[in-house]
Parts: C-alpha cells; structure tokens; sequence
C-alpha cells in the first residue's frame, strides 16, 4: 500500500461538512459518530471533528495571489483537476478560481482555492510536470 497522509481538521457543523466532503467534493464515507466522521480524500483519509477553531488565520502572497493559511488539499493530475474544477463550478466560491500559477518557470501548476463551510482552505493542484513537485 502506498504512503498515505491522515488529516484530522476541526468543523462547526457535521452535517454540513458531511454534504460539503459527501456530496460537493465526491469524498466516500467512512467510519463516524457524532462527532466525526472519515472521508476517503482522493485515497487519502480526512476526519472532520465537530470544534471550535476552525476558519481563516491570515493569507501570504504567491504569485501575485493571496493564499489563505492554513491550507491543505491534495495534488492531482491535470486531467482530474480540469473535471473537479468543472464540477465545482457553481458549489464553491472560489478563493483563487483555476489558474495557473509560475506559468513557463520550474513548478509550474494549475491551482484553485475554496473553503469548506466552517472555513477551512483546500488547494487543489496539478503540475505541469510531476517531477517538479519538490523541486527547488
């Protein structure tokens, strides 16, 4: 099995994260409570915990964009993140709609920001050439 990454985040309302991860972003369901609940992310495994403290800590500029922080999302290829930015079209309010970001430099990428309902920032993000992913 390969490496996956666990992320547990905070959520004022379960039932809204659940339609927001469920339904908006196609995320499988798995274990829950009333409290939490996992989501398959893309293969990687999300928990929303019912807390205090989600929502918007500041923003830093990258390319000439303001990036909410934190942030987290995953990377796709281009072809996965064209069909999920078609589909968020008219579900989310994009913090930065599709783009591409470092056009013709190392690192190129295609990358779009939203927020779930509690306010926690997604990137998702395509490389224009995976072996870029770490470069430096």
């Amino acid at each position: 099995m390969p490496p996956r990454f666990h992320l547990a985040i905070p959520v004022h309302d379960l039932a809204a994260a659940r339609a927001f991860y469920g339904d908006v972003l196609r995320c499988p369901e798995g274990r829950h409570s009333e409290r939490w609940c996992d989501f398959d992310l893309f293969g990687h495994q999300l928990v929303v915990h019912v807390a205090e403290g989600a929502g918007d800590a500041g923003a830093n500029p990258v390319d000439g964009e303001e990036v909410p922080v934190p942030h987290f999302g995953v990377i796709l290829s281009i072809a996965e993140f064209r069909d999920l930015a078609a589909h968020l079209e008219g579900k989310v309010r994009f913090v930065i709609p599709p783009t591409v970001r470092f056009e013709g430099e190392v690192g190129e990428q295609h990358t779009m920001f939203f927020r779930d309902p509690s306010g926690n920032a997604l990137e998702f993000k395509a490389f224009a050439d995976d072996a870029q992913v770490f470069a430096t």
